[in-house]
Formats: structure tokens, C-alpha cells, sequence
């Protein structure tokens, strides 16, 4: 069965995009109550216990991916018996997979003040709150959370962008209220794991209204659990490498340097992940297409295919650097104020961060839709070692600099050249120089219009919104005319322009 590429990319994207936006709206109006009514300390708590539980959650890492990946074939040829018994493999595994995070989570339970410098808030439990934390991952591996893997191998994550959209919007409310009637931290968490398993329920519930044939039931041949077992081996090797590399940062820095300043931190961090949260619904919303695409046509046409990604995706981060360029540091004046504001060498290296981020995720794309975890899967865990060698060796002598400042010099010298290789050479059959030969035009053209768009802001010294606004309008028009100017009689740009208008037309 082929699946409705662009149809279902498009509808994808666009519901993706939509709980995307609203999940960085509203959260970012929470972050700011929650700074307001209880105070920073509370955004750095949140912030160490979300890195924890990150790392803990390496129980996981593989096992969705290579059931959806081990999915993509017997949906192709309509193998119903196949679907099922992966999807009752998938649902013995989170249960293994809950429990493993139960006993690690509490095995670091008493050392939870070890990894906080500093007073924490008198009236709270770090305890209690971190349980809190704890109960709400188990039980989200533990609730029907494998129902969630048909929706997904049938490029449907739509679903769960309405179910999401829908819960998380009582959700917030509720939090609000917590945080403005009640100013009580422990509400606020008890919410967030109530909608979890709401969530959990009703996207079951669709999956199973949509897709009444597949149930959890039935056994595969043990060579083929062995090939799955296999694949899950090698992602976890290179997914625990991407877990730790992220969320050692918060940790580090709130054993270190304290919370406010992994509070400072992670306001800043917010803004450009929530960026990066918007581009990982695009590549979420095609990974299932590309996966059939490259199961059915051929090498040629899927290497076209990469080259309009990465060109899409240059255009998109040059624009969204010339907006962190110009935008950042008046955006967090008005939001936080002077006292909880970073230097603006910060606001380089996050610009940096988050270009080296999206052209790993545009790769990572093609190379989970290919199923090449066993070529790649040291590559993160290599850089997640150097990268906290690194951290507790700067963070000594330049302080919060070295957090980000080590990331992006890993990323760029070891993890970017690692996965190009594994990409162009493995799937394309192409040399890893020819990736870099041609992208070098498109970095060049975009740390240019980052430079230039932030050099016309600076010239509106005044911070206020009338001026914030002023900027955002040179944001929008100078990146985009630019890169119209330089791009528009490239082959890659026609394409691109193609692409977009017919996913418009088929998503209506």
C-alpha cells in the first residue's frame, strides 16, 4: 500500500504546526506566571527535573523508532498479522520500559540535593515534587501509550495533534489557575500528569476507530525479534548519546552555578528549542513518507528529495537566525527584564546552536526513515562524552559560556561530519565532501542575513513594543527578499515552490 505522501505530510504539518504554536504560546504565558507568582528559582527546578527525567527515559531510546521503522514494509504490502504482533511487542516493551525508569528514577531519589547549588524554595518538598515528576513519566509508557506507534507508521500524528490540542487546553487552564488562585507548585504538577494519561486514552481510542484490524496480539518469528532487538541495540547507543548531550547542560549548570542562572538559562534555551520544536514537526510529519519513498523509488529521485529538504530547511533557519539575531535581546528585556538577561555572546552561540541542530535533524530525518542506527549509533554517545569533558572544563573558566560554547564545537567538528558521512555514503552512494560543497553557499548566505538584519535593528536603539514591532516587520521582509534575490533562479528554490503549492492544494 503506498501511503498518501504529500496528502498526509501536509495534514501532518499542519495540524503538527498548530499544537506546535499554541505549545509554545501558552506554556510561555505559564513560564511567565510561573516566574511572576512563584519565582525563578521554580522555572530552574522544573528545568533540572525535566533534564533528570530525560535521562532516566534512555530506557526508551530505540524501541518506538524501530517498531514504527519495522512497521513501514508489512504496511506496504498490507500485512495486517505483521502490525499486530509489532504492536503487541511495542506494548510489552514500554510495560519493561516503565518499570526500568521506576527503579532508576528511584535509585537517584536520595540524591536530588546533590544536584541543586544553593537554597531551593522553603516551601516546597524536592522529594515529593521530583516523585511527581517521576509517577508522571512511568505512567505515560505504561497507558496505551503504544497505540499511539499505528498512527505514526500510517504517517497519521495528525490524530495526536487534535487529541493533544484539545486536552492540553483544559490542562492549561487549569495550571494557570494553580499557579494565580492557588500559587501552589504541587497542583501545577499533578495537572500535568492527569492530562498525560487523558491524553494516553482517547488518542487509543481513535487509533483504534481508525484502524479497527489491528490489535495488540499474535507473535513474530524470533528472527525477526532479533533484527528488531538488534536495531533497538543500536539506536539506544545513539540516542542516549542525543539525551545526555542536551540535558547534561541544566544539570551541570544547577550543580555549578545554581538556579537562577539555570533559570536565566533555560528562558533563553526555551525560545530557540521552541523553534527547533516547530522544525521537528515538519521532519515528523514526512519521516513516514520518506520511509515508504525510499522502500519504493529510486535512489535518484530520493537524493532530489533530500536536496529540496536541505534547501527548505537553509531558507527557514536563515530567517529564523536573523530574527534570534535581531530579536533575542529585546524580546527578553521585555519579558524577564535586565536581571535575568544573558550577555549577547549568548545570543551568538544560541544562533550557531540552533543551525547545527537543524541540519542534524534534517539528515536524522533520512537516516531514521533508512533505518542506519547501526552505522551511526556511537556518533552521539562519543559527542555527549566530549561534550561533558568539555562543559566541566570551560565552565570554570567563562561560566555559563562554556555550557553552550561546547555543544557547538562538538556538534561542528565531530557530529555533523559523522552523520553527513553515514547519510550521503549509505544511502546516496555519495562522497560526505559533495554534502558540504554544497551546502557551504547556503551557511555562508544565511550568518550574512543574520548579520545584515540585525545590523538595521541595532539602528532602532529604543526598546519598547512599538520598536519590538518595527524590528519584527524588518524580520520578516530583509531575510526573505534577500534569499528571493539569491535563490530564486536555483533549481532547488523551483522545486521547493512546487512542493509547497501542491501539499497546499492535496491538504485542503
Amino acid at each position: 500500500m503506498r501511503i498518501e505522501k504529500t496528502k498526509n505530510a501536509s495534514r501532518n504539518i499542519t495540524f503538527g504546526l498548530a499544537q506546535k504554536i499554541y505549545q509554545i504560546i501558552v506554556p510561555f504565558l505559564l513560564r511567565t506566571a510561573l516566574i511572576v507568582y512563584l519565582g525563578a528559582e521554580y522555572v530552574g527546578l522544573n528545568s533540572l527535573f525535566i533534564s533528570i527525567l530525560a535521562v532516566l527515559n534512555i530506557a526508551e531510546l530505540g524501541v518506538g523508532n524501530a517498531l514504527v521503522f519495522s512497521m513501514y514494509k508489512p504496511i506496504a504490502h498490507d500485512d495486517t498479522k505483521t502490525i499486530c504482533a509489532l504492536m503487541r511487542l511495542y506494548k510489552i516493551y514500554y510495560i519493561i520500559i516503565g518499570a526500568i525508569v521506576l527503579a532508576a528514577g528511584l535509585v537517584i531519589l536520595p540524591f536530588i540535593p546533590q544536584l541543586i547549588k544553593g537554597d531551593v524554595p522553603a516551601d516546597v518538598n524536592v522529594y515529593a515534587l521530583y516523585l511527581l515528576n517521576l509517577g508522571a513519566t512511568v505512567l505515560s509508557y505504561w497507558v496505551l501509550s503504544y497505540k499511539n506507534s499505528i498512527l505514526i507508521a500510517h504517517q497519521r500524528t495528525d490524530v495526536s495533534s487534535k487529541v493533544l490540542l484539545g486536552v492540553n487546553t483544559v490542562q492549561y487552564a487549569l495550571q494557570f489557575v494553580s499557579l494565580i488562585v492557588f500559587k501552589n507548585y504541587y497542583l501545577y504538577l499533578i495537572i500535568a500528569l492527569a492530562s498525560q494519561l487523558v491524553i494516553n486514552v482517547v488518542t487509543a481510542i481513535i487509533a483504534d476507530k481508525l484502524y479497527p484490524k489491528y490489535r495488540a496480539k499474535g507473535k513474530l518469528p524470533k528472527e525477526e525479534i532479533k533484527k528488531i532487538n538488534s536495531k533497538i541495540k543500536d539506536l539506544f547507543a545513539g540516542r542516549i548519546g542525543s539525551v545526555v548531550m542536551i540535558n547534561v547542560d541544566s544539570i551541570v549548570i544547577s550543580a555549578f552555578l545554581g538556579l537562577v542562572m539555570l533559570g536565566k538559562y533555560n528562558n533563553y534555551y526555551y525560545v530557540v528549542n521552541s523553534l527547533v520544536g516547530v522544525f521537528t514537526v515538519l521532519f515528523n510529519g514526512i519521516r513516514s513518507g520518506i520511509g515508504n519513498s525510499l522502500i519504493l523509488e529510486s535512489k535518484e529521485k530520493n537524493y532530489n528529495n533530500f536536496k529540496t529538504l536541505t534547501f527548505i530547511t537553509f531558507w527557514i533557519v536563515g530567517f529564523c537566525c536573523a530574527c534570534l539575531a535581531a530579536l533575542y535581546q529585546p524580546f527578553m528585556n521585555l519579558w524577564v527584564g535586565d536581571k535575568l538577561m544573558l550577555g549577547y555572546g549568548m545570543v551568538v552561540l544560541f544562533c550557531l546552536y540552533f543551525m547545527i541542530i537543524e541540519l542534524g535533524l534534517s539528515m536524522d530525518t533520512f537516516k531514521d526513515a533508512a533505518g542506519l542506527w547501526k552505522q551511526d549509533k556511537y556518533r552521539k554517545l562519543i559527542c555527549a562524552a566530549l561534550n561533558l569533558i568539555i562543559n566541566l572544563i570551560l565552565i570554570h573558566f567563562i561560566g555559563i559560556y562554556g555550557i553552550l560554547l561546547s555543544t557547538v564545537l562538538v556538534s561542528f567538528i565531530v557530529d555533523l561530519p559523522w552523520l553527513a558521512q553515514n547519510v550521503y555514503k549509505q544511502i546516496f552512494g555519495k562522497k560526505t565532501w559533495e554534502y558540504f560543497k554544497y551546502i557551504l553557499v547556503f551557511v555562508l548566505v544565511d550568518i550574512a542575513i543574520a548579520a545584515i538584519t540585525a545590523g538595521i535593528c541595532y539602528l532602532i536603539p529604543v526598546n519598547n513594543y512599538l520598536t519590538f514591532g518595527a524590528k519584527m516587520i524588518i524580520c520578516v521582509i530583509v531575510p526573505n527578499v534577500i534569499m528571493l534575490l539569491v535563490y530564486h533562479r536555483r533549481e532547488e528554490f523551483l522545486h521547493a515552490r512546487q512542493l509547497v503549492f501542491r501539499m497546499i492544494r492535496r491538504g485542503k
